[in-house]
């Protein structure tokens, strides 16, 4: 099975190691191509189209892509195992991109970690079919899960979707999911009033057995990005939260129980 497994192929633009901000312990983050929603201040924007493309920053041109096959991406993380053990808790986490629009690639690449005994996390917006997602949840131990807004017309003004199917989802991924945390970038004009915060922590205090959420506060790391793909940047007039307003958001966030974190 395992050599089946190794075989399937999927779409990456990077392999990024000791992370220590995308799940628990030292990470090893695999970020997949593609995503369904197009956010204004997305970091990563040579992640939102599936296609091979180039980026150009600082005079060098490179490949944003590569196809890969799984085995190929766990001889890599195999590498880390050290750093998972003496963090007590690492693993591998999939971010994006969106894993869940590669399903195949992702589930053959978390089945083959957990059958190796290593940690697995997905970062997620959580905007696919349900079936899609069921079929990854039973070898996933943490689901990082973005609720950006619970205003349906303003999510879909700066992300280009609806949130209908991403609200309805969490709430299956909070019964079936082993552990489910709530992450929440707060973004000037977008959703950085203690109302919104409060609108979003007090969806996420509904959702069966969620006791955690983080608040990921705007940066303008990776702006460069969009010149590189030749796009524009429609949130450079945009200054990121300061460390007391993201204070006040977090105290917010525990009127509702739940504990919060700033930062990833």
């Amino acid at each position: 099975m395992e050599r089946e497994l190794n075989n399937v192929r999927g779409r990456i633009f990077n392999i990024q190691r000791f992370s220590i901000h995308d799940g628990p312990g030292v990470r090893t983050i695999i970020f997949l191509k593609g995503c369904p929603l197009r956010c204004k201040w997305c970091c990563n924007p040579e992640s939102q189209g599936y296609q091979q493309e180039t980026i150009t920053i600082g005079g060098v041109t490179k490949e944003v892509a590569r196809d890969v096959t799984v085995g190929e991406v766990i001889d890599e993380i195999e590498k880390d195992r050290a750093y998972y053990r003496r963090s007590g808790y690492g693993g591998i986490t999939l971010s994006g991109g969106e894993c869940l629009w590669q399903p195949d690639f992702s589930e053959a690449l978390l089945r083959t970690a957990k059958s190796r005994g290593i940690s697995t996390a997905i970062e997620t917006t959580g905007y696919a079919d349900m079936d899609i997602i069921r079929r990854l949840l039973p070898h996933i131990d943490t689901v990082l899960m973005d609720i950006k807004h619970v205003c349906g017309d303003k999510h879909q003004k700066f992300t280009t979707k609806d949130n209908s199917l991403i609200l309805e989802n969490a709430k299956h991924i909070a019964r079936e999911a082993k552990c489910l945390i709530i992450r929440t970038p707060v973004v000037p004009t977008f959703n950085d009033t203690e109302e919104e915060i409060a609108s979003i922590a007090k969806f996420a205090s509904s959702l069966e057995g969620v006791k955690e959420m983080h608040l990921l506060p705007y940066h303008r790391i990776g702006s460069d990005k969009y010149a590189g793909l030749g796009r524009a940047y429609e949130m450079a007039h945009i200054s990121p939260p300061t460390k007391e307003h993201m204070q006040v958001l977090c105290e917010v966030v525990k009127k509702y129980g739940l504990e919060c974190q700033i930062g990833g």
